[in-house]
C-alpha cells in the first residue's frame, strides 16, 4: 500500500467515524419536536448527546485538515464547488452549537422554544446536505484539465444527489431514533420507536434505490469503474437498515443500534470504495478527474503526517470512548427537574415522577436547578 492509498484510507475512516457518530446526534436534534414533546421531554434529548456532541465534530475538523494536507486539490476543488451547502453546513454547526449552550441561559419559555427551533433545524440542513455533497461527488461533477469547477450551484442538485440528500435525511432520523430507544426511559422511548419504524422502513427502501442508481456508474462519469465490491457494501447497508428496524421493535436496543451504526457505515463505506482510485470524478472532461496520484501532497509530507497520525490517533480514540462509557446510562424525564419559568406541573407526556426515588429530582434540585443538562448547558 502506498502513502497515497493509506492517507485515503485514513481519510475514509475519518469521514464514516463522523457519519456514524455525528449522525446519531443530528438525528436527535432533528426529533426534537415529535419525540420530546415537552420541555422535560426536549431536555431529555439533549441530556442524551450532550456529552458527547462536540467530539463528535472532531471527526469531522480531523477529515477536512487530513484532506488538506494529504490531498490539497481534492480539497480545493471540493469547498470551491460546493461552497454554499458547505457554508451552510458550516453556519448551522455553529448555529447548533451556540443553541446547545446558551438554551439553559434564559428564564422563559420562548427563549428557549426559539433555541430548538435553532436545534432542529441546524441539525435537518447539514442531513440533508452531505448527502446531497457526498452524491454529486459519486454522480461527478464538471471539471476541466486543470481541475477547476466549471458547472453551476445546480450541478450539485440532481436527482441522484437529491436522493442521497433524502437517504440521509432518514437515516440519520433513524439512527437518532434508535440511539434514544437505546439512551431513554419511559414515554420519550416509546416515542422514539413511532418515529423509528417509518424513518427505518422508508430510508430502506431509498437506500436500495441507490444503490441499483450507482451501478448506473460504472464505466462511466470521469472513467470510474465500479466494481462489485460497493455493491456488495451497499447491500449489507440495506439489509442492516432492514434488521434495525426489526430490532428496534423486538425492544433489542443494543442490537438495533449496532445495526443502524452499520447502515451508515456501509453507506459511506460505498461511498469511498465506489470512488477507488478516483477522489473526484469529472462529468465533463476525464482529463479533469482528480486521482490518488494528481491530487496527493508530496511523499514526504506524507511521510510526516502518518507518523504524527501514529502517535496521536490512538489517544484521541481512546478519550471518546471514555467518554461514552462514562455517560453511557439511561435517562428519563423523572431525572430532570424544571428550570425557572418552567411550568412546576406535571405534564401528562412526562413519566410519572416518584418523590421516593433515588434517581429523580429532590427537593433541593427542584428549588435551585437551571442547566439540568449533563452537559453543553442543554437544559
Amino acid at each position: 500500500m502506498t502513502l497515497n492509498e493509506l492517507w485515503f484510507a485514513l481519510i475514509a475512516v475519518l469521514w464514516i467515524g463522523y457519519f456514524a457518530l455525528e449522525g446519531f446526534d443530528f438525528g436527535v436534534g432533528m426529533l426534537l419536536p415529535p419525540v420530546g414533546r415537552t420541555p422535560r421531554g426536549r431536555r431529555v434529548l439533549i441530556n442524551t448527546i450532550g456529552p458527547v456532541w462536540d467530539g463528535n465534530e472532531v471527526w469531522l475538523i480531523t477529515a477536512a485538515g487530513a484532506m488538506f494536507a494529504a490531498f490539497p486539490l481534492w480539497y480545493a476543488t471540493l469547498f470551491s464547488g460546493a461552497y454554499l451547502p458547505l457554508l451552510v453546513i458550516l453556519l448551522c454547526l455553529i448555529v447548533r452549537g451556540v443553541a446547545f449552550e446558551y438554551r439553559g441561559k434564559g428564564s422563559t419559555s420562548q427563549w428557549r422554544r426559539n433555541w430548538d427551533i435553532a436545534i432542529t433545524v441546524c441539525s435537518l440542513l447539514p442531513s440533508i446536505l452531505w448527502g446531497i455533497i457526498f452524491g454529486s461527488i459519486i454522480r461527478g461533477v464538471p471539471l476541466d484539465a486543470e481541475h477547476e469547477f466549471t458547472g453551476s450551484l445546480g450541478d450539485y442538485f440532481a436527482p441522484f444527489s437529491l436522493l442521497t440528500g433524502l437517504l440521509t435525511f432518514l437515516l440519520f432520523a433513524f439512527h437518532g431514533a434508535v440511539f434514544l430507544r437505546l439512551k431513554t426511559t419511559g414515554e420519550v422511548r416509546a416515542r422514539a420507536l413511532r418515529v423509528a419504524l417509518p424513518t427505518g422502513m422508508l430510508g430502506a427502501v431509498a437506500y436500495l434505490a441507490m444503490v441499483i442508481w450507482m451501478q448506473t456508474f460504472r464505466d462511466g462519469i470521469g472513467g470510474m469503474q465500479l466494481g462489485a465490491t460497493s455493491l456488495v457494501v451497499g447491500l449489507v447497508g440495506v439489509v442492516a437498515m432492514a434488521a434495525g428496524v426489526v430490532l428496534a421493535k423486538a425492544g433489542r436496543d443494543g442490537w438495533a443500534f449496532t445495526a443502524t451504526a452499520a447502515s451508515v457505515v456501509a453507506w459511506a463505506t460505498s461511498i469511498f470504495t465506489a470512488l477507488y482510485p478516483m477522489v473526484m470524478p469529472s462529468s465533463s472532461d476525464p482529463a479533469g478527474t482528480l486521482t490518488l496520484v494528481n491530487a496527493a501532497s508530496g511523499h514526504y509530507t506524507l511521510k510526516v503526517m502518518s507518523w504524527v497520525a501514529l502517535f496521536l490517533v490512538p489517544f484521541v480514540l481512546a478519550y471518546q470512548a471514555w467518554t461514552y462509557w462514562v455517560f453511557r446510562k439511561r435517562i428519563s424525564t423523572k431525572q430532570i427537574p424544571p428550570t425557572p419559568g418552567e411550568a412546576q406541573d406535571h405534564h401528562p407526556d412526562d413519566d410519572p415522577i416518584d418523590p421516593t426515588d433515588p434517581s429523580g429530582p429532590n427537593r433541593s434540585e427542584r428549588s435551585t436547578s437551571g442547566a439540568g443538562a449533563a452537559s453543553s448547558g442543554g437544559s
